[in-house]
């Protein structure tokens, strides 16, 4: 036994030095500043979860590149669900959207208008949601959707004023239309014509930067 002891005692040696060291090392560059990384959520469905485009080319991936590439430390978590109507969205917000998040982009509601889905219903899912995510006391931006031609212009009308009345009840940043620039554009589009291709996703993060970047400037400061 005493054998064993003495071959480890050099070993016991060098963790006695280094233990000091180990326990008085400085935090991350992140702590050391006082700012710590901003958490934004895209909140969503195909559109921003990022169907049929590759590594690195969904919205949020883009988004968050675009960002750090203009010095914003932030990370952004791709919380779409494709085929998610707003009904969807609202079941499963307490477990998508973490409530240390410190910037929320809530793009629902094309699939309701594709289904036919009630406006009213669409309208009472979302207040539902903004409720909540205000409550919190969350930053939100609210994207736009407008309803398919095929629909109709008696749907249209009650359903395309829902998002900026919304926005406006709720006080929440209201950005008019999430396929601004890229709907109904061919090579923007995937061969459905509905999704956006990575060219596309990219045409979407360029058009939304100004308003989240204003959204993020708008924040107070920490430390």
């Amino acid at each position: 036994m005493g054998f064993v002891v003495q071959r480890f005692q050099p070993v016991l040696a060098l963790l006695t030095l280094l233990l000091p060291l180990v326990i008085s090392s400085p935090a991350p560059a992140q702590e050391e500043t006082g700012a710590p990384q901003r958490q934004i959520v895209a909140f969503g469905d195909s559109l921003s979860a990022g169907y049929g485009v590759g590594p690195g080319e969904s919205f949020p991936e883009q988004l968050q590149a675009a960002l750090r590439e203009e010095g914003y430390d932030v990370t952004v978590t791709n919380a779409g669900v494709s085929g998610d109507t707003t009904s969807g969205g609202l079941s499963r917000l307490d477990w998508s959207v973490p409530e240390n998040a410190d910037l929320v982009i809530v793009e629902l509601g094309a699939n309701d208008a594709l289904r036919g889905v009630d406006p009213k219903i669409t309208r009472e899912n979302l207040s539902k949601i903004l409720e909540q995510l205000n409550e919190r006391g969350q930053t939100v931006i609210l994207a736009g959707m407008l309803a398919p031609p095929n629909m109709g212009e008696d749907y249209a009308e009650r359903f395309n004023p829902i998002f900026p009345e919304l926005a406006e009840k709720y006080d929440v940043t209201f950005y008019p239309f999430f396929l601004e620039g890229v709907a109904a554009e061919a090579d923007l589009n995937q061969a459905d014509k509905m999704h956006p291709n990575a060219e596309g996703v990219g045409v979407i993060v360029d058009n939304i930067m100004p308003t989240v970047t204003e959204a993020l400037d708008s924040q107070p400061t920490e430390g």
